[in-house]
């Protein structure tokens, strides 16, 4: 699913490690990162983040609640 428009890094960061499952950033390369993992959130994303808001990201997660989760962070935030 692509997720736009991010401005509260933190509190999406903070939804993502109550997620049960998997989830991941897909890069522009292909490339999968685990979005749970710390290191993927502070250093392998630092790039992306440096400009205070998130664009546009496209996120796999593999839990159906997981998904849930998401689309009512994006919905209300």
């Amino acid at each position: 699913m692509k997720v736009q428009n991010i401005k509260d890094i933190d509190a999406f960061f903070k939804m993502i490690d109550t997620c049960t499952g998997t989830v991941e950033l897909v890069t522009g390369e292909g490339d999968r990162l685990n979005l749970k993992s710390k290191l993927s959130q502070y250093v392998s994303l630092a790039n992306i983040f440096s400009c205070g808001d998130i664009p546009e990201l496209e996120i796999v997660a593999h839990e159906k609640e997981d998904v849930e989760r998401i689309i009512h962070f994006m919905m209300n935030n």
